[in-house]
């Protein structure tokens, strides 16, 4: 079986963003890049799934040579064979998921991980799209997932509670925080994945239909008040949130 998990090479977290000259860009000078932190539950899944039920997995990615460094880590853990779609333009995630079901179609996979979304654009919507665009199953938002034969048993996070679905294959799984706890790439792996081969492709070409018109930084938070010690402060804070602060 041909498993893929599609990988994003995303900003840390915890780095500083400024925006770049352009204004819809960031600024990349000193901003460390990383896999995306969902995409390695992903990862760890469809490691797990090899491991159970044999076959090989290979990691797809899609952005410029900078994407290679994601990629590696992804080889280092276990995976067998990487594809890097070269494109180094804007791609929104409608032209993404186009880019990613052409390779995942030429690759023939029958199961396909994403992490559930990307840090960095946060839209949660690759994976989904991505599936319509093939004609798979999607399961989204898994904190669970079983695997036998042809079927597929997942449980998946809805608001309030957990949901148990069952479906088959070809299936697109999106995966959450909780699935699993994703392994450290041993010294043995990563000696061997300098050895594995990155094959190159330009990534297929797909109309954006969203436009970044700008990027700007959230508004600096205000000083706060102090405005009393003991029960004599009560009124006028409740003035304030009524009528400063409008949440009552």
């Amino acid at each position: 079986m041909k498993i893929a998990v599609c990988v994003s090479h995303v900003p840390d977290t915890a780095a500083k963003i400024n925006i770049g000259a352009d204004g819809k860009t960031i600024d990349p000078n000193g901003v460390t890049y990383v896999v995306n932190p969902y995409d390695e539950f992903a990862i760890e899944e469809a490691l797990k799934t090899k491991e159970a039920a044999g076959g090989e997995v290979i990691a797809i990615s899609l952005g410029g040579e900078a994407n290679k460094e994601t990629i590696r880590k992804a080889l280092a853990m276990g995976v067998d064979s990487a594809v890097l779609l070269k494109d180094d333009n804007y791609r929104d995630s409608l032209s993404v998921a186009k880019a990613l079901a052409e390779e995942i179609k030429a690759q023939n996979a029958e199961l396909v991980f994403f992490g559930k979304q990307s840090v960095d654009f946060d839209n949660s919507v690759v994976g989904q799209m991505t599936a319509e665009l093939l004609n798979y199953n999607c399961v989204s938002v898994v904190v669970s997932f079983k695997l036998e034969g042809n079927k597929i048993t997942a449980e998946r996070e809805i608001e309030g509670g957990k949901e148990v679905v069952e479906t088959s294959l070809p299936a697109i799984i999106t995966a959450q925080k909780g699935l699993n706890e994703p392994r450290y790439a041993s010294l043995k792996g990563i000696m061997a994945a300098k050895k594995k081969t990155i094959e190159e492709k330009p990534a297929a070409a797909a109309e954006n239909k969203v436009e970044v018109l700008g990027l700007k930084k959230p508004a600096a938070k205000q000083a706060g008040k102090i405005i009393g010690s003991d029960a004599t402060a009560v009124p006028e804070l409740v003035r304030l949130l009524k009528e400063e602060a409008k949440v009552i």
